[in-house]
């Protein structure tokens, strides 16, 4: 739906149903029901739970989930927190200037999985007094015993905010740490990816003390977000059990090898480590959308447009084969310019300036998921709600080879989640991963014209652009 605002209320059992739940957590933060809470569902992904709440449609959830029909668009959000931006785009939202380079400092690059700028941003804002505190994802201490590998948590020290580096393939949510927010005054920065960071912005709206107290928002760009069974597909593919995976590394740097050469490593609980290539993977080609979260298929911003400033991995070359990592940054607030402008003249970063045709196309294929991917999804599949998007839908001008593309994306996701729960129930890993290979083989033939799939694919189809992911 484009234009105004729909303004019916609806329930999280209402976003659930309609496969619109990306797990963040803000409707569990809010709620006044003490049994409100974030718990696993049957597929390893985040979902509100714990009583009559979740049924009971709510004029506020309404306007603060970030795929409910009533909440405010990234536009519009943009517009309120940005009103005086110098450029806008529209599919990097408004910015005063975007950037392209590395942290030069200690070991920030080294320790990240990419330039080092996401977490030099958050511990140049401890160090200068600016925020109290950085919500961010860590690992947790005892992934068996907690329940999860990775959660929110908030850092008041540089050593803690470092030690929270690199990415997380990895559902988190953020009720506890908005709860703990609310309790404990101070300013906080918070870093997310886009949803997360909107449905903050969303709360902030509402909610005067978060609004005071969250002071900073630092985006990070998404390409969609997965359960957890991916780590429990590593495992078995590194024939290990997943209880006994301790630690995980999605992305091992080695600046020997190109950046997006992406290693997965394993830390098993008797502290002995197991690796392997994505490439090696049945499910590691990211564009094919295994164990993608159902609403990232609605969703239509690829670089968190609502936040201060956002980061990403600058996948051009000749930066995308560099292996000691380099960011792209959207610089949205005028004081984090300044104080990257300044970091920048005395050395202690390296950044080119660069334009918005630039950061587009450092992220290509995320942007023709989201905008022209999104438009085929909406014509084609819907909503269960009537969604306010940034794109109408379209079905016509595609070629029948993309939108080919564009449902087998959709199917992998959707089945690669029931597959693996068949899998897991029965305790036989090799269904999944027979699918799951079966459907790659598949998914490079129809996109990138590799195999005897490709062949057959390109005799009734034509050849794919090379462009095609």
């Amino acid at each position: 739906m484009r234009g105004g605002r729909a303004g019916v209320a609806v329930s999280p059992a209402d976003v659930m149903a309609a496969g619109l739940c990306i797990g963040c957590g803000s409707c569990a933060a809010q709620s006044d029901d003490p049994e409100a809470r974030m718990d696993w569902d049957r597929y390893g992904q985040l979902k509100p739970s714990g009583g009559g709440w979740l049924t009971i449609p709510s004029e506020r959830f309404s306007r603060t989930c970030p795929f409910a029909p009533a909440a405010a668009n990234e536009d519009e959000l943009a517009a309120g927190q940005f009103p005086s931006a110098s450029r806008i785009d529209g599919q990097i939202g408004r910015f005063e200037k975007a950037y392209v380079g590395h942290v030069e400092e200690s070991s920030f690059r080294a320790d990240g999985s990419s330039g080092g700028l996401v977490s030099w941003v958050a511990a140049e804002l401890l160090e200068r007094g600016i925020v109290d505190g950085v919500v961010h994802v860590a690992p947790t201490a005892d992934p068996q015993a907690d329940g999860r590998h990775f959660r929110y948590t908030i850092s008041r020290t540089v050593a803690d905010v470092r030690g929270g580096a690199k990415s997380r393939y990895y559902p988190v949510d953020l009720s506890r740490a908005l709860e703990a927010i609310r309790s404990t005054p101070g300013r906080y920065a918070v870093i997310g990816i886009p949803c997360f960071i909107k449905a903050v912005n969303l709360l902030r709206a509402e909610d005067p003390l978060l609004r005071e107290r969250i002071a900073v928002t630092l985006g990070l760009v998404c390409g969609h977000m997965k359960s957890a069974r991916f780590v429990e597909s590593l495992a078995w593919q590194m024939e290990v059990g997943p209880q006994a995976v301790a630690a995980v590394d999605f992305r091992v740097k080695d600046p020997e090898r190109p950046a997006n050469w992406y290693t997965a490593q394993l830390v098993l609980s008797g502290g002995e480590s197991r690796r392997k290539d994505w490439w090696h993977l049945v499910d590691g080609d990211w564009g094919a959308g295994f164990f993608q979260n159902a609403a990232c298929d609605y969703c239509d911003d690829v670089v968190a447009e609502t936040a201060d400033i956002s980061f990403g991995d600058a996948w051009v070359e000749p930066y995308s084969s560099d292996g000691s990592g380099t960011n792209v940054v959207v610089v949205r607030s005028p004081a984090l310019q300044r104080l990257l402008d300044d970091a920048g003249q005395a050395g202690r970063l390296r950044l080119q300036e660069v334009d918005a045709a630039f950061v587009r196309d450092t992220q290509a294929a995320g942007f023709r998921q989201r905008r022209e991917g999104l438009a085929y999804r909406l014509a084609v599949h819907g909503s269960g709600l009537p969604l306010r998007k940034r794109v109408a839908p379209r079905s016509t001008g595609l070629a029948a080879r993309r939108k080919l593309i564009y449902r087998l994306r959709r199917a992998i996701s959707r089945w690669s989640h029931r597959f693996f729960h068949l899998a897991r129930v029965t305790r036989r890993p090799g269904l999944y991963l027979a699918w799951a290979r079966a459907m790659l083989r598949i998914y490079h033939g129809l996109t990138y014209s590799r195999g005897r799939a490709g062949r057959l694919f390109d005799r009734l189809l034509g050849k794919q652009p090379a462009s095609g992911g």
